[in-house]
């Protein structure tokens, strides 16, 4: 599928798709308790967002104050941002999309789905990854026996797992 499909699908089809279902609704429950239930919806998808939003905040710092890059919360907070802003949009469909990212069960669900596609994907060379520079302070990055990446020690002196260019003087 193109991405013109997609784009096409995404910013006419979902609405429509939305609309029918509002309309639909709206029918069987009356007007005013389907705007209920969509204003509802996105009173408690906002304060959930915020509290999933400020657990995954404490995951980055926590990560970061270790010295492991966060990746895992990252993916989360991106999730989060993602399940707030569905639940943000008007819709019945879009809310129940926006509540499974916002969900952590739900959404542990769907990002190791995900983790594992980009995975693959880096593994066959479908995505490649471009560094350049490093972080302050870090020197050489290597994994380590869990799979962080971390500052390479000083006792593993001729591997190098990661290479990262330096920025060229202009």
């Amino acid at each position: 599928m193109s991405l013109l499909s997609w784009l096409f699908l995404l910013f006419v089809g979902v609405p429509l798709l939305e609309l029918f279902v509002l309309v639909q609704v709206g029918q069987w429950m009356g007007v005013w308790p389907t705007i209920g239930l969509v204003v509802l919806t996105g009173v408690i998808g906002a304060a959930l967002a915020r509290l999933e939003g400020l657990r995954t905040l404490w995951k980055v710092k926590g990560e970061l104050a270790h010295g492991r890059l966060p990746g895992s919360a990252l993916l989360d907070g991106f999730a989060i941002l993602l399940g707030g802003a569905l639940l943000l949009t008007p819709g019945i469909l879009t809310d129940l999309v926006g509540f499974t990212f916002l969900l952590p069960p739900t959404r542990k669900l769907f990002l190791g789905r995900i983790r594992r596609s980009l995975e693959t994907r880096l593994k066959s060379g479908a995505i490649r990854i471009t560094h350049l520079g490093g972080l302050p302070g870090t020197g050489n990055l290597h994994r380590d026996g869990s799979g962080q990446w971390g500052p390479e020690s000083s006792d593993r002196s001729g591997e190098i797992v990661m290479e990262a260019e330096e920025p060229r003087e202009s």
